[in-house]
Parts: C-alpha cells; structure tokens; sequence
C-alpha cells in the first residue's frame, strides 16, 4: 500500500475520531471501515488481525454503550467547545499517559470547560457529573473504542 493510501486511511481514521464527538455522525463505522479498507488494500497478516480486533472491540464497546445510560444530550453538553475541550484533552491524554490517558484526559477537558465557563471548582465538578451522566460516559466510551482502533492501526502501520 502507498503512502497516499495510507494517508487517506489515517484521513478517514481522524474523520471518525472527529466524528464520534458530533452527534448524528457514525465516527465509530467511519473508523472500522478505513481500517476494513486497508485490510483489503494491503492483505498482510497483521491487517487482518487489526480488523478483527477493531470489529470484537466495537461489538464490545456497543454492549458497554448499551449497558449504560441512553444518550440524551443536553443543551449544556452539546456545547461545541465542552466537546472540543472534550476530545481535545482525551487525545492529549492518549499521548501524554498511553492509552488509559484517554479517560481521564476527556474528563479534564470537561472540567475545565465547566471551570472556565462557572468559575468555581465545585460548580465545576457538579457539571462534569451531569454531562458524564446525560451522555459524555457514552460519547467516553465510543471515543476511547476507536482511539484504541486507530491506535492499533497506527502501531501495525509502523512496526508491521
């Protein structure tokens, strides 16, 4: 697979990154299908397996999604930039800690917002409990899944 196919798969993949933090948009399928895509292109062992681990692990995170509270997203979570906040301390996170960074990185980025918008700490924090409850836990876990997938892909692409 060329560098320009590759591109275009790590394209895709940051599509659906994006994608999972803007309601109404299947980020998730986004990031199975360049992964899916780049199997096909480039029939290697380890892209094979990448898919398959990306599909068990989105099954996975549905049954998780499933199993907690419906994503009814408010007027206070659907704020574009708690979500930008929101994704952008979960990536940070991703890097800065590898991997489980992700979660406390997306719950930060959320504080922080709430602080900057109400100023108090325990305002703050009662905001971060009311948006993981109306949605973000979901948003949380869907996002984590495919940060995980485009991990794995990122990982095979370099080392395999």
């Amino acid at each position: 697979m060329g560098l320009w196919d590759l591109l275009l798969v790590g394209l895709v993949l940051l599509l659906g990154l994006c994608g999972v933090l803007v309601p109404g948009v299947p980020g998730s399928w986004l990031v199975w299908a360049a992964v899916m895509w780049w199997a096909v292109k480039d029939p290697q062992p380890v892209a094979w397996w990448v898919l398959v681990g990306a599909t068990v692990v989105l099954f996975l995170s549905q049954v998780v999604r499933w199993a907690l509270p419906p994503r009814r997203l408010r007027p206070n979570w659907a704020d574009r930039r708690m979500t930008v906040y929101a994704g952008v301390g979960s990536f940070l996170g991703f890097f800065l800690i590898p991997v489980l960074g992700s979660i406390p990185g997306f719950m930060a980025g959320v504080y922080l917002e709430e602080r900057l918008r109400l100023g108090r700490s325990g305002e703050a924090r009662a905001a971060l409990r009311t948006a993981m409850r109306s949605g973000g836990s979901s948003v949380l876990a869907e996002l984590f899944t495919c940060q995980l997938i485009a991990g794995a892909w990122l990982g095979a692409v370099i080392w395999g």
